[in-house]
């Protein structure tokens, strides 16, 4: 790309698939990492929310990026607003397992089989993530309580994080899922960034993309943070964006006018 052979960046900056290492560290990333470690050892379920491109996925990936893979087994689905099916069908691509069977209790008895022997047997700890699980309907988190059932219950052999947007706590709150609510030790809400914090993280990406001073002017910066509301993913978008704007123009500088023009491309 122009922009980047124009300010000489080694690799595409403000992307959102980082390696684990490059990640920056901030209080929001450390609260969600210290509730999945307290939702593991209870073997119980937590919630991550926020809106979207706030970091709960990031977060996550990065929390569970500090696991070491030979005493943990991370399962990872993405919710749809389909049946229970969908999520039985990625659970079992996760585990390995193939089968053409389509009965509902036969998928649950071979996945919970399937974890009891991870963990008797392989010795590891099986965690399950449910990202965009506010997109999931009622009568399937009715259902997922039943992979938390190992003998009468008495055994948290499969601690759940469930993350997505606000409406993932009001969902909770029906009384169909009841069983799967009680069950919520831990609750964590990633709020949008304020402007100084905005400035850390375009920083941060601008040094490990090969730029080790600050493009953007503080007027710029400003406005990052004003219209992306402080969302990183959208950050992500008017930062790389405005540099496309400003190279076009041979600026070396970021300016708010360059902001400006990369928010009137996005929707």
């Amino acid at each position: 790309m122009p922009y980047r052979s124009f300010f000489g960046f080694q690799r595409e900056p403000f992307s959102s698939s980082l390696p684990l290492d490059s990640i920056l560290k901030t209080e929001s990333l450390d609260a969600v990492d210290k509730r999945v470690q307290y939702v593991i050892r209870l073997g119980a379920i937590g919630l991550v929310t926020g809106e979207v491109g706030s970091g709960k996925s990031t977060a996550l990936r990065w929390s569970c990026g500090q696991l070491h893979s030979s005493k943990y087994k991370v399962l990872w689905v993405t919710a749809t607003s389909g049946s229970i099916l969908e999520i039985y069908r990625q659970l079992l691509a996760e585990l390995d397992i193939k089968t053409s069977a389509s009965s509902r209790a036969v998928l649950t008895r071979m996945i919970r089989e399937q974890i009891v022997d991870i963990v008797v047997h392989k010795r590891q700890q099986v965690v399950l993530i449910v990202d965009e699980a506010s997109l999931l309907r009622i009568e399937v988190f009715r259902e997922i309580h039943t992979l938390t059932q190992f003998e009468g219950d008495s055994k948290p052999l499969l601690p759940i994080i469930l993350s997505g947007q606000k409406s993932l706590a009001a969902n909770l709150l029906h009384r169909n899922v009841a069983p799967l609510a009680s069950r919520i030790v831990t609750r964590t809400h990633l709020k949008e960034v304020d402007r100084d914090e905005m400035e850390a993280y375009i920083v941060h990406h601008l040094s490990i993309a090969g730029i080790n001073h600050n493009l953007y002017e503080d007027s710029a910066i400003t406005a990052i943070h004003r219209s992306s509301g402080g969302l990183f993913r959208r950050a992500n978008n008017l930062a790389r964006g405005a540099l496309v704007s400003a190279a076009a123009e041979k600026s070396q500088v970021v300016t708010a006018e360059h902001v400006r023009q990369a928010d009137s491309e996005l929707v």
